[in-house]
């Protein structure tokens, strides 16, 4: 009798539970953002366990909008929490970095120390002579994981400033040459001294 006499109250009706409509819509359109990305980069493992807490959450949202429908707090908090959560569900995304890109730079002078520097920090780099307006010009072209696009930028920036460059996304890879795998310094020490003879 106390729980339904609670949820007859201003604070419930008005606040509680406006609020956990809201919450709920964040936390669903959230996870549908991410599904939906990660089938776009053919993860698609991943994207049925992820619509299965989406649309649990879903109905439960939706449920109480439903036995609410003379609250327009209700309404609002589920437009309102939808927004919220396909903004959070990119930022999210966006911290993930999920993927490979690929970097397309036209740069507007001499690209040996930017090629060089590129395959220093581990980039597979590849040069296509072309024309351009201006005359003959090289087009470099490298696959990165988007977890290094600013480490990329800041090379190109660094030595051939100005230069016009585009990214995109890569759906899917297969076979190539994508970097120079640095070795792990922390994994190959040796925790106990091996006896020599």
């Amino acid at each position: 009798m106390e729980a339904t006499g609670f949820m007859d109250t201003f604070w419930w009706t008005w606040i509680l539970l406006p609020l956990l409509i809201f919450a709920s819509r964040i936390l669903d359109q959230s996870i549908g953002t991410l599904r939906l990305i990660f089938v776009s980069k053919g993860l698609r493992k991943v994207a049925p366990f992820l619509g299965f807490f989406e649309i649990i959450i879903w109905l439960l949202a939706v449920g109480q909008v439903m036995q609410h429908l003379n609250n327009p707090m209700s309404y609002i908090a589920y437009g309102g929490g939808f927004a919220m959560g396909n903004y959070i569900g990119i930022l999210i995304e966006e911290k993930l970095s999920l993927g490979n890109v690929i970097l397309r730079i036209i740069p507007k002078k001499d690209t040996s120390t930017l090629i060089k520097n590129l395959r220093d920090e581990g980039f597979g780099v590849t040069v296509v002579k072309a024309e351009g307006a201006s005359g003959d010009v090289n087009i470099i072209f490298t696959i990165i994981k988007r977890k290094s696009i600013h480490l990329a930028i800041d090379i190109l920036n660094q030595h051939n400033p100005n230069s016009f460059y585009t990214i995109e996304e890569i759906k899917s890879l297969k076979e190539g040459y994508f970097g120079i795998k640095k070795s792990n310094k922390r994994l190959n020490w040796i925790p106990f001294p091996r006896k020599t003879k």
